[in-house]
C-alpha cells in the first residue's frame, strides 16, 4: 500500500529529518521533503530524486499556520492526498537556563512545540476527515528526564510535545488515524557533535549504558514502522530509543 501513499516530512533537508525521509523513500512512499527554504529542500530532493517523479520540495515554515496547510494543498493537487506526516523540525539551542531570554524561549517553543501542534491539527483533520492517517512526533529523551545535556527550552518543548500526541491520538483515534512519538536519545548526528565539545561528549558516551551514541537509521526505520497501515494498534505511545538511560 505505500507504493500509493504519500509522506510529509518536516525540517527534512538535513539530520535526522532528511534521514526519515530517505528511509520513508526508500520504503516506496511519495514524498514531500519539507524545510525553511525551498531552496534547502530543493537541493535535499534533488539527492533523493533527480527526476522528481517521487519527491515534491516545499519551503514549510512550521511557524506559519498557512504553510501547513499550503503544503497539504500541494501534496492533494500532486498525489491525491497525504497519509503520513512526520513532525520533526526543530533547533536545539543549548543556552543555560538561567541565560535564557524570554525570546529565546518564545522562539523555540514557537517552533519545536507550536509547529508540532500545527502539524498535528492541520494534517490531522484532513486525515481524520479521509478515514485513514499516521502522525509522528519527534520527541526527545530530553523531555522525559529533563534534558541533561540539551537546553531547557529545548526540553520543554519536547516534554509537551509528548503531552499533545496523547492529546491528538485520543481526538482523531475513532477517525482511523493513529499519533505517536518516537524519543530518541543522543543520535550519532553531526549536529550532537556539533552541540557538544568532543571531551564533554566522551563523558556522555560513558553514562549511556550502552556506551554508544544511537543509530539514527534505527529512529528511521521505526518511523517507516510506525507508518504502515498495520500500526493502527500503536496510537498515543512515545517509543523510547535511548541507550538504556531513562527506562520506564
Amino acid at each position: 500500500r505505500s507504493m500509493s501513499q504519500v509522506a510529509l516530512v518536516t525540517g527534512a533537508a538535513q539530520g535526522l529529518g532528511n534521514i526519515i525521509a530517505r528511509r520513508l523513500h526508500g520504503a516506496g512512499y511519495k514524498l514531500v521533503l519539507t524545510d525553511r527554504t525551498e531552496d534547502m529542500a530543493r537541493a535535499a530532493a534533488a539527492q533523493l530524486d533527480a527526476s522528481g517523479d517521487t519527491v515534491l520540495p516545499l519551503a514549510l515554515d512550521v511557524m506559519q499556520k498557512a504553510a501547513f496547510e499550503a503544503a497539504l494543498a500541494a501534496a492533494c493537487e500532486r498525489w491525491g492526498g497525504l497519509h503520513v506526516a512526520v513532525n520533526n523540525a526543530a533547533i536545539t539551542p543549548t543556552t543555560p537556563v538561567m541565560q535564557i531570554t524570554p525570546e529565546e524561549f518564545d522562539t523555540v517553543l514557537a517552533i519545536n512545540l507550536r509547529g508540532t501542534f500545527l502539524g498535528c491539527q492541520v494534517f490531522g483533520a484532513a486525515m481524520g476527515a479521509a478515514g485513514y492517517g499516521r502522525l509522528i512526533n519527534v520527541a526527545s529523551l530530553a523531555g522525559q528526564n529533563g534534558g541533561t545535556a540539551s537546553g531547557a527550552h529545548y526540553a520543554a518543548s519536547k516534554g509537551a510535545i509528548l503531552t499533545l500526541t496523547k492529546i491528538f491520538a485520543r481526538e482523531l483515534a475513532a477517525s482511523g488515524v493513529t499519533v505517536n512519538a518516537i524519543a530518541p536519545g543522543p543520535m550519532e548526528l553531526p549536529s550532537v557533535r556539533a552541540a557538544v565539545p568532543p571531551e564533554r561528549l566522551e563523558k556522555l558516551i560513558e553514562m549511556i549504558p550502552v556506551k554508544r551514541l544511537g543509530n539514527p537509521e534505527f529512529v528511521a526505520s521505526l518511523v517507516v514502522q510506525l507508518a504502515s497501515v498495520e500500526a493502527d494498534f500503536a496510537t498515543g505511545a512515545a517509543w523510547d530509543v535511548n541507550g538504556g538511560i531513562f527506562m520506564r
